[in-house]
């Protein structure tokens, strides 16, 4: 795993998005959707004490059935900035992972990967960073258009940026609003949409998400009660 540098302020941040960004695998597909693990990593915050928790779920691909799961509490290394989450957030989400026991798999980031201003989003830097195959899954499209995909659930509608497709919105759930899909390391964009269908079985969010965010959130509780 790569050493995560910690910025001193927003332009030595953007400095090392741009290193890292040349890193980024798109050349493969992924793992093959329904087999082996896959992790949900989501992180909650209490700005006033100053603690960031993050939690890391690991499910069988196949059953959805968590095998293993971990948090880890820190401090808010960083203030919020639009395009810079991940240097709050990713410090904590890498503590998670380390502690965990088992093979994480793909690690599915409710955020964004190409699909981000300097196409470096928190799935793109987290995956450089590990080296797993990592996708982002996130509930708004940020600054991107896109048409409204098709009313079932498997349509889906580019996400551009001006002509440029930096993801896909993605309807999960048949009448339900679509999420927004993106590559962040060693997959690609269909992989990463049939990743998500699987995954979001029940609910518009795959059960990934929802299980880290659910942890994550009980887990700041303890933390700060």
């Amino acid at each position: 795993m790569t050493m995560f540098p910690t910025p001193v302020d927003e332009t030595e941040a953007r400095a090392v998005q741009d290193k890292l960004r040349a890193r980024v695998v798109l050349h493969e597909p992924g793992p093959r959707p329904g087999t082996g693990h896959v992790t949900g990593v989501d992180v909650a915050y209490d700005d006033e004490r100053d603690v960031v928790v993050a939690a890391a779920v690991v499910l069988d691909g196949a059953t959805l059935d968590v095998v293993a799961e971990t948090t880890a509490v820190g401090r808010i290394a960083f203030p919020y900035v639009p395009g810079l989450l991940a240097f709050r957030e990713i410090p904590a989400v890498l503590a998670a992972l380390e502690s965990l026991t088992v093979d994480p798999g793909l690690v599915i980031c409710d955020g964004y990967g190409l699909a981000h201003p300097r196409r470096f989003g928190l799935a793109s830097h987290l995956g450089v960073l590990t080296g797993l195959p990592v996708i982002g899954v996130a509930k708004n499209p940020f600054t991107f258009t896109y048409e409204q995909p098709g009313p079932r659930r498997g349509d889906w509608s580019p996400l551009l940026d001006g002509e440029e497709e930096v993801g896909r919105a993605l309807r999960t759930r048949d009448g339900v609003k679509p999420v927004f899909v993106s590559v962040g390391h060693r997959t690609d964009l269909d992989n990463a949409c049939a990743h998500t269908l699987l995954l979001a079985r029940d609910f518009r969010q795959p059960e990934t998400t929802r299980r880290a965010d659910a942890l994550c959130r009980r887990a700041l509780r303890e933390a700060t009660s």
